[in-house]
This record gives structure tokens, sequence and C-alpha cells, in this order.
């Protein structure tokens, strides 16, 4: 099958958490190529060869965990797969969101494609439909312990193959049967370790990874522009941002984040006015933004790398190798990724936290010509005084959110799998930390933007005087008290649609090529 560059090869192209998400959302197709399905039904035959022998293979022909030594007749094979779909739909909860959910059965084409699990050909093509044609599986967002695979929303992902749960379709979520009435589809009976191969691995970690790897880099990035604003409202100094400072300390993420701010403070009038000032140094929310967020870029960087592994690798259990050889590991065990997962949350939450000691410190009123509460007039009115409050509640909230999942581990499966990884609640905890983020620095940006006024008539340089005005356009300057909520939403808008990123990037790509390389790096892409 001849490529375009709209394609992406299951099972033989390298998969990325950004080339994840373009299939998830419809910018790339996800399809087989002849040399995958070769290696598929290659595989798939080793598996029917050793049914028809009847030497017991763990998963194949034998019962599940604790139940690896019962043995199963050739005619209850394919039974046992449709049972184990069943007996294992345990979640309970919310549903995850559609895209986490339609990004599992992409990472499980992904993995499966690979030929090491004997999975059958039509099995797979079956799945390629649920996601060409936008029909996802309705997953509860609990009941994984992160280990033996995330069995419970793996099975819910996959019982539409055998026509139960619940799928949405054109916007409605409907029964499965009902899916079927409408599309002329039926069910597909699963073949000799199908069922295991399927609900075997890390997809529900991995996905929710996928999106921590998106989000969070969205918000460092939008956090290093935001903290410049803040230090032109503040009138902080450049001089920790000097790369002369950086390479007697040269960590990856502190080079980035100093070489990205200095950049953005290029050409400022704002800074050379104060450029004989009488301070000597500043609070270590201005001052310490390498040093911050560049430990943050560096977690970041650990997790995206963590995640490209996990992306192509094959977490089923047991792996086909040939005949001969089938092996039953634990390459399903979701460890790797929940560690990660651990740091990047801790990592996110440290952004909300130096973020709101920023925005403390723009209402002190110690900086010169920018008055207590970002306001002129108070007494009567209260100024940006509150929205710290929410800010305080939203870094604290997250503070509690950073204990490490993956330091728990409960015994399951009759002490079968007697350590698991608790994974899968280290990425839905993370997603929550990094959506209390994007608030914290939708505040930051309103009170920086606020600050920012009081420089006027002194002009910044020229990315950061854009997007303030771009600000400007959705939230205007604060003369006195008003619903803050509205603004505050608005902000959150900006930050979550990536509108300072995009802005500074157009300009960067327009106006001075000298700045690209602060804008572009391993840091800068997924």
């Amino acid at each position: 099958m001849p490529k375009t560059s709209h394609q992406f090869f299951y099972g033989e192209d390298h998969l990325t958490s950004g080339i994840a998400l373009k299939i998830a959302r419809g910018e790339l197709k996800g399809v087989l190529s002849e040399e995958a399905r070769k290696k598929i039904r290659k595989s798939h035959q080793v598996v029917e060869n050793i049914v028809d022998k009847g030497h017991p293979v763990y998963g194949i022909n034998t019962g599940f965990g604790p139940l690896c030594t019962t043995k199963i007749s050739k005619e209850e094979t394919k039974i046992l797969q449709s049972n184990i779909l069943q007996s294992h739909s345990v979640g309970v909860g919310e549903p995850i969101d559609t895209e986490i959910a339609k990004l599992m059965l992409i990472l499980k084409l992904q993995s499966l494609s690979k030929g090491y699990s004997g999975i059958a050909e039509k099995t797979l093509d079956r799945i390629i439909w649920h996601v060409d044609n936008d029909v996802i599986p309705i997953v509860p967002c609990q009941g994984s312990v992160g280990a033996s695979g995330d069995l419970a929303p793996l099975s819910h992902l996959f019982l539409p193959l055998i026509g139960l749960g619940k799928v949405t379709y054109q916007n409605e979520t409907i029964n499965t049967i009902e899916l079927f009435k409408n599309t002329g589809l039926d069910s597909i009976q699963l073949g000799p370790k199908e069922g295991l191969a399927l609900i075997n691995g890390t997809q529900f970690i991995a996905a929710h990874a996928v999106l921590v790897v998106e989000k969070l880099h969205s918000c460092l990035s939008q956090a290093d522009i935001i903290g410049a604003m803040m230090i032109e409202g503040l009138q902080g100094s450049v001089k920790p941002f000097f790369r002369e400072l950086h390479q007697l300390r040269p960590y990856k993420g502190t080079i980035h984040v100093a070489s990205r701010v200095k950049s953005l403070l290029k050409g400022s009038e704002i800074m050379e006015d104060h450029i004989d000032c009488e301070r000597v140094q500043d609070p270590y929310s201005l001052r310490c933004i390498p040093q911050v967020h560049g430990a943050s870029r560096n977690a970041w960087l650990h997790l995206k790398e963590l995640v490209e592994v996990e992306l192509n690798s094959v977490t089923d259990n047991p792996i086909i190798i040939n005949e001969e050889l089938t092996i039953s590991g634990g390459s399903f065990h979701g460890q790797p990724l929940a560690m990660a997962i651990d740091y990047a949350c801790l990592a996110a939450s440290e952004i909300g936290n130096i973020s709101d000691r920023r925005i403390y410190l723009a209402l002190e009123g110690n900086s010169p010509g920018v008055p207590k509460l970002l306001m002129n007039n108070t007494g009567i009115n209260s100024g940006y005084m509150i929205l710290q409050y929410t800010t305080a509640a939203l870094a604290s909230e997250n503070k509690g959110l950073c204990f490490p999942s993956s330091a728990d581990s409960i015994p399951t499966s009759l002490g079968q799998e007697d350590h698991v990884s608790m994974g899968s609640i280290s990425g839905r905890k993370a997603l929550r930390v990094i959506g209390n983020i994007e608030k914290i620095l939708a505040i930051e940006l309103l009170t920086a933007a606020q600050a920012f006024e009081f420089r006027k008539p002194l002009k910044s340089g020229i990315i950061l005087d854009e997007i303030h005005k771009t600000l400007r356009k959705e939230v205007s300057f604060a003369e006195k008290d008003r619903v803050f909520a509205e603004d505050i939403e608005k902000g959150i808008a900006i930050i979550k649609n990536n509108t300072i990123i995009k802005m500074a990037n157009k300009i960067v790509n327009r106006e001075d090529m000298s700045l690209t390389t602060a804008f572009s790096s391993e840091f800068e892409t997924y």
C-alpha cells in the first residue's frame, strides 16, 4: 500500500504523543499496511496452532490470574475470551473524556499491530472502523490498578466488539445493539487469546499521559510568557536570565527557560527604564523562574521520552514470539509511566505554586509605580485582592493531589498480582492538577497585564506588547471593581486555546528569526 502524507502505519511507523493526538483529532489517518497484516496473520496462526496441539499456554488455553493452572478445552477457548471482557468490565465513576477513550483505541492498535499478540486481523479492522467513524466506547474512569494492564477500562473499551456496552455515536450515547441496527454491523467472535490481548496493556495510563504531555507543555510555555510579562509589570531584573549564569549550572530546562524569557524581554523600554535603579535583587518568584520553570521542564521532558517508548511497545501478556516461545512476563505493568506521571504532576503543581507567589507579589504595591492591589482607588474598591484567594485555593488543592499514586500498592487477584502501579490514578490526578494550573495562569495573566498597564507609555518588547494588546481585546483594564469571575473565564479560555503561544510563535516567525532558537528545541516538540 503506497503511503500518503496523511497516513500513519500502525505497527510500523513511530508513534509520538503529537501523532496520536493528530489521529484522534482527524488530522491523520491510521491504517494497516500489508506488511503489518502479514505479521498479524502469522502471530494469530501461531495461537491457533497452540490451541490445536493442546499444550497449556497462559491466557490461550488456561484461565487467568489465579486460575492460570486451570486448563481450558479447545471448544471453550472462544467462550473464555468473550467471558473475560464481560467479567472484567467492572469500572465505576463518570465516563472518561471521549478523546481519551479514542486515544486508548489508537494506542492499542499500535501495540497489537506489531504482531506479538495473536490478535485476528478482522478484530483490528473493527477497532480501526471505530476510530475512523468516531464511534467511541463509553469507559468509566475508575477501576484500574495499573498492573496486569488497565483491565477494567480496557474491558469496557472493547465490549462493543461483542455487542455489549455503550458508545458515543453522532454525539449521542447509545447501546451497542442500537449501533448495530443503525450501521448493519454485527458482533465479532473473538478467537483464542484475543480477549486477553485486548485488555492487557497500559493504554488507559498511556492515553492520560499523552494528554499530560500536551497540556503540561502548554502550561509551561505560557508560564514563561506570563512570567516575563510579570517581570515587566514589576520592573524586575533581566540579569538572572543571562546565559553566562546558567552555563555554570547547565540544566537543560533552566537554560531553555532563561533563553526564552530573555528573548521575550528583548528591546523593552520598560526594562531599560530602570537599568540603574537601586534594587539589588528580586524575590525568588521572579529571580528563580529559570530554576523553577526549568525543573518542571526537565520533568516534562522525562515524561515525554518515556511515553514515546510506551507508545511503541508491546504491553500484552503473554507475548507470542513464535510457536516454540511464548513468554508470560510483566510488560503490562504500569510502573514506568506511573512514577513519571507522578513526577510530572508535582512539576505541574510547582508551576502553579510559583505563579500564585508572583500574583501575591504584584498585589503588595512594593514596585514603584504599581499601586497596592493593582488599583489606584482602593478602599472603596478591593482591586485584585480576592483573585489571589482563588489561586491560593487552587495551589493548595494541587498540593493535596501531589501525593504519588505510584507509592501505593494493594495486592489483587488473590495475591497473584501482588504489586500494582496505581498509574491510572496518577494519570487522572495529573490532568486534574493541570486543569487547576490553567486557571492559576489565567489569573496571573490578568494581574500581570494590569501591572503592565501602569508602565505606559513605555513599551515592552514586541512579543509581550502584542500579547498585551490581544488580551485587552477580551479583558479591559480595571479602574474599579467588577465581577472578576467573568474576566477569569475569558483568561481561562485564552490559556486553553493557546492564544498567547500562537501569538508569540507568529511574531517570532515574522519579525526576528534570532529568537527562533529560544522557541524551538526538544522542549517544544512532542
